[in-house]
């Protein structure tokens, strides 16, 4: 699960991933990122967080990390969570890009090509919309894969 500064969306993928990876006991391994590296080492944003709380699930141990080449080769499918950050994907995997693993998260959610919008400049409830759309995502992975 790729954004990117791996404070909002992807801990919330990543959370809400490894709950459903718990509760159907599957042997999966799951991990989140940011293409940007503005954050590495810090928690996932305050709201992510609460929101994250507030369904169950606590992503407050997660530590943001930087998308690199390896991960390329560490995961079998690598889902970005925006145009943008497919992009820098791309860039960073350079010739390590294998465009079969890379998808855009909204494919899983509704089909199309678009972004989970980025909560980060909003207000508490844009993290709650956005924690609604990347759970039903999530979920279709798991409908998509299990």
């Amino acid at each position: 699960m790729v954004c990117l500064g791996n404070i909002c969306r992807s801990p919330l993928a990543e959370g809400i991933m490894h709950q459903l990876i718990d509760t159907h006991q599957l042997n999966w391994q799951v991990a989140s990122a940011g293409t940007n590296g503005y954050h590495t080492g810090e928690a996932p944003h305050h709201l992510s967080q609460k929101v994250a709380k507030l369904n169950g699930i606590d992503i407050s141990h997660q530590v943001s990390k930087k998308f690199t080449t390896t991960d390329m080769d560490n995961f079998d499918i690598i889902y970005a969570m925006a145009n943008d950050v497919l992009l820098d994907i791309k860039r960073i995997a350079g010739n390590k890009m294998n465009e079969s693993k890379v998808k855009l998260f909204m494919q899983v959610v509704d089909g199309s090509n678009s972004d989970v919008p980025d909560p980060w400049y909003g207000a508490e409830d844009g993290y709650h919309k956005v924690f609604d759309i990347i759970k039903r995502g999530c979920e279709g992975i798991l409908r998509e894969y299990s």
